[in-house]
């Protein structure tokens, strides 16, 4: 009796990986896909539309929800200091310029001061992204999936789907698709120096990020593929998620840049660095910018070699915004080929919060997601103007990335998400207070 469950179980473990290999694995090797992926879309989303409609129907005899304000539940004004305070002073005829201090200027500070207790710029860029309506996941609202018998049975059902056959095929995918990278860049750095090794190990990447996109249900619209980042270049984009690179690679192989890890993760960067010259970083090394800067330059001075990829926020933004870009980046010289990349919240939420969720948490969410979906722009490549610095270009940069991707275009440090607010910020606004009074401009 138990050898005949081993037999069952065996059998069925050789259909489950036969299925995974001829229907998903090879295709996704060779670029190729034979509509599953979009066929799943497409049902997702008439399923989803569906339940939106049972929701608002069973919503009709409850309260209506209040609006989201696009800049979240505070309205607050674009005005300038010297425009808002002006606004108070108006039972004053004493001009700004030249002016002595009004006891209404307090207002304004307090008011900037309560404003920022309730809802700052920057912590609400490090929570989930809200949704105009539920996408079936329980971490997006408890309550509707009780609206209706209906929804509760369509929601039941797709727990099971995430569950119980999109996670293992996921997992599956993930392990084949990461067992691949290790054994087939370990053997690629075998191979002497030559075009041969380096188009081979392009291609052993390029499949590797092809099968863990497909393990993701990844469905991904490259626009204005004539911007592609170029060798010797430096790409740089905004940060949603780690699997960020997952998503680029798909499309061409970059250089990655990174600090050295352990365990598995440093297993998987050794086996990369035989094939291709990724940067990896000793823990010592990355706090020498100088040492940094050198190592990047000398990359980036060969244009045989793959550009490299960075992520200037220094973490994940919650795909509504871009905060400030860190200028070593933008010192090094170079091409600079900004990249905007737009994830779909309906479909999941790809942002990691690494201060809510460990790696570990962050990928079980992410493959019992329904999938991912998102847009990618290539701009056009830009570089470093006459006279213009590094802070100026990032800026530029960034603020192009964010037109594009219709992103909250931020000038915040994404650093404030575990640090103090630096006391140069504070005496920026100081000064222009001060300059305001004694009438200097």
């Amino acid at each position: 009796m138990e050898a005949t469950c081993w037999n069952v179980m065996y059998g069925i473990l050789q259909v489950w990986l036969c299925a995974v290999l001829g229907l998903i694995v090879f295709p996704a090797m060779f670029g190729v896909s034979l509509g599953f992926t979009d066929f799943y879309i497409k049902v997702l989303v008439k399923t989803l539309e569906w339940a939106t409609r049972r929701i608002q129907r069973g919503q009709k005899t409850q309260p209506e929800l209040p609006a989201h304000l696009p800049n979240g539940i505070i309205q607050k004004n674009d005005g300038s200091m010297e425009e808002e305070i002006g606004e108070l002073r108006r039972s004053h005829p004493k001009a700004l310029n030249g002016g002595d201090f009004t006891l209404s200027d307090v207002f304004y500070f307090c008011k900037k001061g309560v404003e920022s207790i309730m809802e700052d710029e920057v912590t609400q860029r490090f929570t989930s992204e809200e949704l105009a309506s539920w996408n079936l996941l329980t971490r997006t609202n408890n309550n509707f999936h009780y609206i209706s018998v209906r929804v509760t049975i369509i929601w039941g059902l797709g727990v099971f789907i995430r569950y119980c056959v999109l996670l293992p095929l996921r997992v599956t995918l993930a392990v084949i698709g990461l067992s691949w990278l290790v054994i087939g860049t370990s053997l690629v750095g075998l191979l002497p120096s030559s075009s041969v090794k380096n188009w081979i190990s392009d291609l052993i990447h390029i499949t590797c990020y092809r099968i863990c996109a497909r393990g993701l249900s990844a469905t991904i619209r490259y626009h204005n593929k004539e911007n592609r980042p170029k060798k010797g270049g430096i790409c740089v984009a905004n940060h949603t998620s780690p699997i960020d690179i997952v998503i680029l690679a798909n499309d061409g192989c970059y250089a990655m840049v990174g600090q050295v890890h352990g365990g598995m993760m440093g297993v998987i960067q050794r086996a990369m660095l035989r094939s291709c010259p990724h940067v990896w970083f000793e823990r010592s090394e990355m706090k020498d910018r100088h040492a940094v800067a050198k190592r990047l330059r000398d990359h980036v001075a060969d244009k045989t070699k793959l550009p490299i990829l960075i992520f200037p926020e220094g973490t994940c933004i919650n795909n509504t915004s871009v905060m400030m870009f860190k200028k070593g980046s933008f010192e090094i010289g170079g091409t600079i080929y900004p990249v905007a990349i737009k994830y779909d919240p309906q479909f999941g939420d790809a942002f990691w919060n690494s201060a809510k969720y460990n790696m570990v948490s962050y990928l079980l969410r992410m493959m019992t997601s329904w999938a991912i979906v998102c847009n990618v722009w290539y701009l056009p490549p830009m570089t470093r103007q006459d006279g213009e610095d590094a802070v100026h270009f990032a800026n530029r940069v960034k603020s192009a990335i964010a037109q594009q991707g219709g992103l909250v275009d931020l000038s915040w440090d994404g650093g404030l998400k575990r640090e103090k607010v630096k006391q140069s910020y504070k005496e920026e606004q100081q000064k222009m207070y001060s300059s305001m009074i004694v009438g200097q401009d």
